[in-house]
């Protein structure tokens, strides 16, 4: 738990002290954002905003879990993990992709950055290196509480997952790289679409990971290699390889997206990108890989998948019948364009994402009670 702590703090110590100096530096570079000409007049006065401030986010998960991982080291703690490695690299990986398409935005000074395909070739590679990288690694075996015996773990698991592995449902190696890819890119979209209202992104994504903090703490507790696991909680223990360090990871991410969040506030100081949007959706993805939890995911963080649903539904609706669901998509436009202020937008939409958060956590929950007869 101290690792936890520690990562968080961290996370939003560095967050909230860089990102003020990453405004004036990109204001004094021009780094300002363009706003979408099609979009409510009510942005149009945010047009120069400095934009890739989800780099202050990146740096500030970096910061905690390092912080972290010398804390175990220092009190004889087993230092980092492949699975947090792992989640590392997918948040890293998809950052840079995102700091491309955000530089390219400022440079060509429009609203649209990398080319669909450009964006698509960068967010495949750093996917699916992610997905064969997840498949190795495999742990020694051990014996479970149970008394049998685990041929071992890898960071994740070829089949599809609820709040553990559905074993009916297994893909193989290659048909998981492929739902990895496929779920990172969704995941990616779908918060780069909740991007769109100042904190909105920031503040949603932070319910999400505090989620998987107490999740990952959870599992940890819980471990079938858990030794002292006994009793009923034998029928309810979790084979994830390395889940206290995917909390560090979740707990340096919060802490970062906190920080960054006192500069995002409406009026926001900053934006954090395209850099920080893909990035937080990557992350969001590997943590429901390697969590095991690809299913629950969709609840946890609900309200980014409406977010994206409701432009897929423009869209589809749009072409076949020339007629507009939404007065404008993402959704949270539709309220803006309604007349709702921006702030009134926020903060319901802040209620919607913490009681989706809530009720996945519950029904994680209510599984274990449900395997050990609590």
């Amino acid at each position: 738990m101290k690792s936890i702590l520690v990562a968080a703090v961290v996370g939003l110590v560095v967050s909230i002290l860089l990102t003020p100096y990453l405004i004036k530096v990109f204001s004094r570079q021009g780094f300002g954002q363009e706003i979408r000409d099609d979009g409510p007049k009510t942005h149009l006065g945010k047009r120069g905003t400095p934009t890739m401030g989800g780099t202050a986010i990146v740096i500030a998960m970096w910061a905690g879990y390092a912080a972290a991982i010398a804390v175990q080291l220092f009190t004889g703690g087993i230092g980092p993990t492949l699975s947090g490695i792992l989640l590392l690299y997918l948040t890293t990986g998809l950052g840079v992709v995102g700091m491309l398409d955000d530089w390219i935005k400022i440079r060509k000074q429009r609203s649209l950055g990398l080319g669909k395909r450009a964006k698509l070739i960068g967010q495949t590679f750093v996917a699916v290196s992610f997905g064969v990288l997840a498949l190795l690694g495999r742990t020694t075996a051990y014996q479970r509480s149970d008394g049998t015996t685990s041929p071992g773990l890898t960071p994740a698991s070829t089949a599809l997952s609820y709040t553990r592995d559905l074993r009916f449902l297994s893909f193989g190696a290659v048909g998981f790289v492929i739902l990895a890819v496929l779920l990172i890119a969704a995941w990616s979209n779908a918060v780069n679409f909740t991007d769109g209202l100042d904190g909105l992104a920031a503040g949603t994504t932070v319910m999400a990971l505090g989620t998987y903090v107490f999740i990952g703490f959870y599992q940890f507790r819980n471990a079938c290699w858990n030794p002292d696991l006994s009793g009923a909680a034998l029928g309810g223990c979790y084979e994830v390889r390395d889940p206290l360090d995917i909390a560090v990871v979740a707990a340096g991410a919060l802490g970062g997206c906190i920080g960054f969040l006192w500069w995002n506030a409406h009026p926001a100081r900053i934006f954090m990108g395209d850099s920080g949007s893909l990035a937080l959706g990557g992350l969001v993805a590997g943590l429901s890989i390697l969590t095991r939890t690809e299913l629950l995911m969709v609840v946890v963080a609900g309200l980014a998948v409406v977010e994206m649903l409701s432009v897929v539904l423009q869209m589809l609706v749009y072409k076949a019948r020339k007629v507009r669901v939404f007065k404008m998509a993402p959704f949270h436009h539709h309220f803006e364009v309604g007349g709702w202020t921006e702030t009134t937008v926020m903060v319901r939409f802040w209620l919607l994402a913490a009681m989706s958060a809530a009720l996945g956590a519950g029904l994680f929950y209510a599984d274990w009670l449900a395997r050990t007869g609590g």
